[in-house]
């Protein structure tokens, strides 16, 4: 059956790209871009797909709406609420799409640690040359082990890296019952506080909702070797940054590597900027090429799933975020 898919304003310079990608190649689809919220709110009030950030004003008025594509994998903290979790349009998310991007970045937040580079790469700024000892500073990845919250994609592929180069892998996922490659133990995240002191890196691709928010504080980072290091690319509201800013500088870990953020951007009179052991990057771990096509392609698929009454790809729990 034929259906309307309004793509909600503001509109990114992609977004007409992708409408005529799709009427091009998915017969029986109309979608319509207009440049103002009282232009769609006209045009949801018959449209039974959308793309975008929906209001509560635009949700009352789209009243035949099934389906509902988020502009991101894990949208912002209020991208889901109570009208929205309750309503029963279908959402669906671009998960999957970084997947390739985020795991090399976290493996180059890996191998940094393990060789070092969190302690050289400020020495050579200070043109310092100060080597540590032959056997000191360094974690020997074959005898290091990766504990990685959250094995969907981005995690499992991770989890395939640091297996590669000889880490035992354990994974902790809420949803996930069988053991992707690579990850040698799977467990629920009731484990998380006894798994904790057997990490050599704690990996979170974790989305932020309301059961992760702050999940990572001053308590758990005191189960966590004085050894090990933190690495974030999920959402910065899964981490209390004062909290491991007070743990890096008190030994209570070794450091931490971060590209996402309590508060984005991180305020530049915060103590992480400046710290030892500290690795930051401005929330850049999902960059690289073909996002936008890869983007285009979940839309087109769900466009036809939804022609041909087929369950949709990437449906989120609303309830709980993603």
């Amino acid at each position: 059956m034929a259906f309307k898919l309004v793509m909600v304003p503001p509109q990114r310079p992609q977004t007409r790209e992708w409408a005529a990608r799709i009427m091009d190649t998915v017969s029986g689809v109309t979608v319509v871009v207009p440049e103002t919220e009282e232009a769609a709110k006209k045009e949801l009030r018959d449209a039974e797909a959308a793309f975008g950030t929906l209001s509560p004003e635009l949700l009352k008025a789209a009243t035949r709406l099934r389906w509902l594509q988020a502009p991101a994998a894990a949208p912002n903290a209020g991208y889901y609420y109570k009208e929205l979790i309750e309503h029963p349009v279908v959402v669906t998310n671009f998960r999957e799409i970084y997947n390739d991007h985020i795991s090399t970045h976290i493996m180059a937040y890996v191998l940094a640690f393990s060789r070092g580079l969190h302690r050289y790469l400020p020495q050579q700024l200070r043109r310092e040359w100060k080597p540590a000892g032959e056997d000191r500073g360094i974690v020997h990845l074959p005898e290091a082990t990766a504990l990685v919250l959250g094995v969907g994609g981005i995690g499992s592929e991770a989890a395939r890296h640091c297996a590669h180069f000889g880490m035992k892998v354990i994974g902790i996922d809420a949803r996930r019952k069988d053991k992707p490659e690579g990850v040698s133990e799977l467990h629920g995240p009731d484990q998380l506080d006894r798994l904790l002191p057997r990490a050599d890196f704690v990996i979170m691709t974790i989305p932020h909702t309301p059961q992760t928010e702050g999940l990572m504080n001053s308590s758990r980072f005191k189960l966590m070797k004085k050894s090990a290091f933190l690495i974030n690319i999920g959402r910065g509201m899964t981490v209390r940054l004062d909290d491991l800013a007070e743990a890096v500088r008190n030994g209570v870990i070794a450091g931490a590597a971060l590209d996402v953020f309590e508060k984005e951007p991180l305020p530049p009179d915060h103590a992480l900027w400046t710290m030892p052991g500290v690795l930051i990057t401005p929330h850049t771990a999902g960059y690289g090429p073909y996002l936008d096509d890869r983007r285009a392609e979940i839309l087109v698929e769900n466009c036809r799933r939804m022609l041909e009454n087929k369950p949709l790809r990437n449906v989120v729990d609303k309830k709980n975020w993603f």
